[in-house]
């Protein structure tokens, strides 16, 4: 009953085709729309509410949620952190899944990211080869130079896998022995996807990206390898 009744106020969010920050009909106007009891009605939308698909105004009222990505992230977080607690790979398995997807764009990618981004990206990788004069290519710039590379595509659905990533890496990372990367590596990989993509080769940019995360992939099954 529920689940049934969450589903009953999803599908007039759907069928009324009400955006982000529209007003839902109130309590007691749900209690006779769905025919139910005002508990019910009232533990469905908090339970909504937890996905971020209505938000609660008290005092003001219900509306529909602002549909981000957050409960998804908060989700393969969990599950990631979680997993790796119990002696999981799942940090493992989540950087996977964020291959596949930063992969998977080749095709958009080569010869389509803006010259504003291409720009963006040399600029992130010049600073990369400027932290490798004092030690290790900070997270913080890998990550603006994955979110550049694919800021271009203007889908925010892209934005959750490698968000996921890497709120749940800095959250364990304390635990890993933290396999050393070679600095220069690690941008001569970053420029050569930026390379890749800017000449426009689908083939080239796919190898790019799939080399930079064998890179990651190997140092991950390592530290596995040892905490076992």
């Amino acid at each position: 009953m529920a689940s049934d009744l969450l589903e009953r106020i999803k599908k007039l969010i759907i069928d009324g085709r009400l955006p982000p920050g529209a007003p839902l009909p109130t309590e007691r106007e749900l209690t006779e729309l769905l025919g139910t009891g005002r508990t019910c009605v009232r533990e469905a939308l908090k339970a909504l509410q937890a996905m971020g698909i209505v938000e609660i105004r008290h005092g003001y009222g219900t509306y529909v949620g602002p549909m981000t990505m957050a409960p998804v992230v908060d989700g393969l977080v969990f599950r990631t952190v979680a997993g790796h607690h119990r002696g999981e790979d799942s940090l493992l398995q989540l950087l996977e899944l964020r291959e596949a997807v930063e992969a998977g764009l080749a095709p958009r990618l080569a010869g389509q990211v803006r010259e504003a981004d291409l720009a963006e990206l040399d600029a992130i990788v010049a600073r990369m080869e400027d932290e490798t004069l004092a030690g290790p290519v900070r997270t913080e710039t890998d990550r603006a130079f994955h979110a550049a590379l694919c800021r271009g595509l203007d889908n925010p659905l892209l934005d959750a896998v490698p968000e996921a990533y890497w709120h749940a890496f800095r959250q364990v990372r304390a635990g890993l022995t933290q396999q050393a990367a070679d600095p220069r590596a690690v941008c001569a990989r970053h420029r050569e996807i930026v390379s890749a993509v800017r000449a426009g080769d689908t083939a080239r940019t796919e190898k790019a990206i799939r080399d930079h995360f064998c890179d990651i992939r190997t140092r991950l099954r390592l530290e596995y390898r040892f905490a076992r």
